[in-house]
C-alpha cells in the first residue's frame, strides 16, 4: 500500500480531515522578548471551545519558518503552552525561545485539558480536578461514537491553518515539534497533514503492541477502539514519507521503548529516506543534549 492510500485509511479510520475554514484569532497581550515578541492569543476549536496559545514571532517582518510546539503531559496539567515558552517549568522544554530567537516563528497551544483549557481553574495553578477532567472528556466522547484523539487533531490542525494564514508566515514552511503527550500528537497529526513539512517527536515512538506487551500505560488521546488491531505507531511514521521527519528516543526511556524497530521497519519498507533518528542514554525526561539536536535539527529544517 502506497503512503496515500495509508494516509487516507488512518484518516478516514479516524474521522480526521483538514480544516477548509480559516482560523482568525483574537490577540489578548503582548510582550517583547529578547529577539522576539509573545502575543497570548485565542481562536475557535471546533466545539466552539476557545484554544488559548502563544504566538511567538521573530523580530523583523518575515516571512518566517515556523513550528507548531506541542507541549508535554508529565502529569502537570496545570502546564502547557507556558511551559513551552519558558515562562514555568523545565527550561529544557522551552524550546519556544530558543526557536524564536533564531528566526523561527512558534505557535504554542494548550492541549485539551491543560492550563487555560481546565474547566475549573485557569493559568498554572494546581488543581486536583484535573485527572478528572482529562478522563471525562475521554469518556464523554467515547459514549458518542467520537474520541479524543479526534478532538486533539483537529485541534492542532488549526493551528497549522493559522500560521498558514498568517502574513509574517512562510507557509510552506511549517514544522511540528514535541516531547512525550506532544510527541504523540506529532505521531498522529503529522502523518495524516501535508500541509506539515517537518516533524519531530522526541520521547514517544512506541508501538500499542510493546505497550500492551509490557503493561505500559496508554495515553488518553490514544485510547481509540479498534485502532491497534488494525494500524499501529509504524504505520504513522511510514506516512510521514517524504518529508523530513526526526524520532528522538532514549535507551531506558519507555515511551521510546521500541522506536529502534519503528525506524528500521520503515526504512526497510523504503519509507525512511528523510527519517532522521537519535537515539540517547537516558529516560524519559529530556536531556541538555536532547533539546540542543532537536533545536539544530529544526533549524535545518526549516531553512531547507
Amino acid at each position: 500500500m502506497n503512503n496515500a492510500a495509508l494516509r487516507r485509511q488512518i484518516a478516514d479510520f479516524l474521522g480526521f480531515t483538514v480544516p477548509q475554514q480559516s482560523v482568525p484569532f483574537v490577540v489578548h497581550s503582548a510582550e517583547m522578548e529578547q529577539g522576539y515578541s509573545r502575543s497570548f492569543i485565542t481562536y475557535t476549536g471546533d466545539e466552539g471551545d476557545a484554544i488559548a496559545a502563544y504566538l511567538l514571532l521573530p523580530e523583523g517582518s518575515g516571512p518566517f519558518s515556523a513550528v507548531v510546539a506541542h507541549h508535554q503531559h508529565n502529569g502537570e496539567r496545570h502546564l502547557g503552552k507556558s511551559e513551552v515558552c519558558g515562562l514555568v517549568g523545565d527550561p529544557l522544554q522551552a524550546f519556544g525561545p530558543k526557536l524564536a530567537q533564531r528566526g523561527i516563528a512558534v505557535l504554542a497551544p494548550d492541549s485539551i485539558c491543560f492550563e487555560d483549557r481546565r474547566k475549573n481553574v485557569r493559568g498554572v495553578e494546581v488543581n486536583s480536578a484535573d485527572t478528572m477532567q482529562h478522563f471525562n472528556e475521554l469518556c464523554y466522547r467515547l459514549l458518542r461514537g467520537d474520541t479524543l484523539m479526534r478532538k486533539v487533531l483537529d485541534d492542532s490542525a488549526r493551528a497549522v491553518s493559522l500560521l498558514q494564514q498568517h502574513p509574517a508566515i512562510d507557509a510552506s514552511r511549517i514544522g511540528m515539534i514535541g516531547h512525550s503527550y506532544g510527541g504523540n500528537t506529532v505521531l498522529f497529526h503529522a502523518a495524516l497533514d501535508e500541509r506539515i513539512h517537518f516533524a519531530c517527536s522526541s520521547g514517544a515512538a512506541c508501538s500499542y503492541a510493546h505497550k500492551i506487551a509490557h503493561g505500559y500505560g496508554i495515553e488518553m488521546a490514544e485510547v481509540i477502539p479498534d485502532f491497534a488491531t488494525r494500524f499501529d505507531i509504524v504505520d504513522l511514521v511510514t506516512c510521514f514519507a517524504p518529508r523530513p521527519a526526526l524520532i528522538v528516543s532514549a535507551k531506558d526511556d519507555w515511551a521510546s521503548a521500541d522506536a529502534e524497530q519503528i525506524v528500521a521497519q520503515v526504512r526497510a519498507a523504503g519509507a525512511g529516506d528523510q527519517l532522521d533518528h537519535l537515539h540517547f542514554t537516558g529516560n524519559h525526561p529530556l536531556t541538555q543534549a536532547r533539546f540542543d539536536a532537536i533545536a539544530t535539527w529544526v533549524l535545518r529544517c526549516s531553512i531547507e
